[in-house]
């Protein structure tokens, strides 16, 4: 019993841990990180700022990042790590690379991807992804010429297109639309490559998964740990059963024992009572003669 009991026991250790690390798992990923200005790519020695305040009604965010495979807090120091990351005059050495927020280690924002360039052109194109069926307008933007020039467009290396306005508009995007875009101005230079990202439209949002997921696993437990509680109360019940058995069987052979040697008193054995009489069994008398000789 005391095996069984063990084994319940570490069962449902078990389970919850299970479940924590479960739980913990799918909640990992929230939201994405606000970059401002919205762009993934920017020119070195600009500034940008990446924040999670807010997200899914969460504050107290710590802004992370990986740079060449190393993960680091973005700010200076871990004390003023939490809340907006504001980078000024930005290297492409040291700021370029992905960028995601946590909290408490346990929360952890989706990753966006952020390029700092020291080329003189730069693409602009959504940090976020967009969803299917909306237009994504992409701009080529010149560091050493703000006036428009005709820019040419690429995905995945092929030519879409040139636009005299360096923007190019997508309408009605697809997931055919995902991809690596970069662009070029014509005595300038080209832009770094971006990935776009397209969002299907029927998709069901990362925070209603997340809901069902957790809704789903705390179903799990309830009827885990009800059933364990069943099982228990049975082998309780089981125990405390044949313990009434074995003490009820004790006291019958008890009463029966008391019992038998009350008859025993009460209603002798014919060779006691015989036994008895035969103590006072009648014996024949003996006689003798005796003379009484006479006194002179």
């Amino acid at each position: 019993m005391k095996v069984t009991a063990l084994c319940i026991r570490l069962s449902i250790i078990s389970s919850l841990l299970l479940v924590v690390q479960l739980h913990f798992s799918h909640s990992l990923e929230y939201g994405f990180p606000q970059v401002v200005p919205n762009r993934q790519q920017h020119f070195e020695y600009e500034t940008f700022t990446v924040s999670c305040e807010g997200l899914n009604g969460l504050t107290g965010w710590r802004v992370m990042r990986k740079i060449k495979g190393v993960d680091t807090i973005c700010a200076s120091t871990w004390e003023t790590s939490t809340g907006p990351c504001e980078i000024k005059n930005a290297y492409e050495e040291s700021e370029s690379g992905e960028y995601w927020c946590e909290m408490k280690g346990v929360n952890r924002s989706k990753t966006v991807n952020i390029t700092v360039s020291a080329a003189s052109v730069i693409l602009e194109s959504p940090v976020l992804p967009v969803m299917e069926g909306d237009d994504v307008t992409l701009s080529c933007r010149n560091k050493q010429t703000p006036s428009t020039l005709t820019a040419e467009f690429y995905k995945d290396g092929f030519f879409m297109g040139s636009s005299s306005t360096a923007e190019m508009t997508i309408p009605n995007v697809s997931k055919s639309n995902d991809g690596l875009y970069k662009c070029s101005i014509s005595g300038a230079g080209e832009s770094a490559e971006s990935w776009l990202t397209v969002t299907e439209f029927n998709e069901t949002p990362h925070s209603s998964r997340e809901l069902q997921q957790y809704l789903l696993i705390c179903i799990f437990v309830i009827v885990l740990l009800v059933s364990l509680l069943l099982f228990m109360g049975l082998l309780r019940c089981k125990k405390y059963q044949r313990t009434i058995r074995v003490s009820e069987s004790r006291q019958t052979t008890v009463a029966e024992e008391q019992m038998a040697t009350y008859d025993e008193i009460l209603s002798p054995t014919e060779e006691q009572v015989f036994g008895e009489i035969g103590v006072f069994k009648w014996q024949e008398p003996t006689y003798s003669c005796v003379t009484k000789h006479k006194m002179e």
